[in-house]
Parts: C-alpha cells; sequence; structure tokens
C-alpha cells in the first residue's frame, strides 16, 4: 500500500520547537523528491519546503527560511521537518508529500502561549 504518514505535531509555545516525521512506504522513497506543504486555519495551502531525492539540495519559503530544516533518510524511508524558533503563524496542518503526487493525512501544529 503506497502511503505517506505523519507524525509528530502537537502544541508548543512561541519559540520552541518541534520537529516532524514523515514515514513513507509502498513506494521507491529514494527516487522522489520529497516536500512539505502546509494549511493554516481558513486558508490556502502554503508550500514550505522541499529536498531532492538524495537529500543534498534543499529549498524553502522565505517564511521559514533559517528557522526550519528539511532532511531525509532514505534507509529509514523517512522524511523530516525540524521546526525551530516557532511563531504562531507557524501553525497549520503540516502534509507532506512525494513528487510523484502522493499526499500523507497531515500531522496538526499549533503554536500558542
Amino acid at each position: 500500500q503506497v502511503q505517506l504518514v505523519e507524525s509528530g505535531g502537537g502544541l508548543v509555545q512561541p519559540g520552541g520547537s518541534l520537529r516532524l516525521s514523515c514515514a513513507a512506504s509502498g513506494f521507491t522513497f529514494s527516487r522522489y523528491y520529497m516536500s512539505w506543504v502546509r494549511q493554516a486555519p481558513g486558508k490556502g495551502l502554503e508550500w514550505v519546503s522541499e529536498i531532492n531525492s538524495g537529500g543534498d539540495s534543499t529549498y524553502y519559503a522565505d517564511s521559514v527560511k533559517g528557522r526550519f530544516t528539511i532532511s531525509r533518510d532514505n534507509a529509514k524511508n523517512t522524511l523530516y521537518l525540524q521546526m525551530n524558533s516557532l511563531k504562531p503563524e507557524d501553525t497549520a496542518l503540516y502534509y507532506c508529500a512525494a513528487s510523484q503526487g502522493i499526499w500523507g493525512q497531515g500531522t496538526q501544529v499549533a503554536v500558542s502561549s
């Protein structure tokens, strides 16, 4: 079964950190670019970050650059998003997505005091 399963979301105070994970199964994870996309309450989808198949090229939205780090472990078929210096405007449902069009179900991140 082809799927992506996100985890690691939760409630954190402003300035805090979270690490999201995305476990892939049913396809050759190492072949595909992977992305994180988020959707804040009442808003549209926002691309957050992307990583190439080998993990040596990364790309970030300006809104998260310098605070978030995307990485992957192809041996473990897992994608990560390390989120530091979190802000209330980072509150959203975070999805991982593979470049062939597979999306996970999302993990909720809430940043609030």
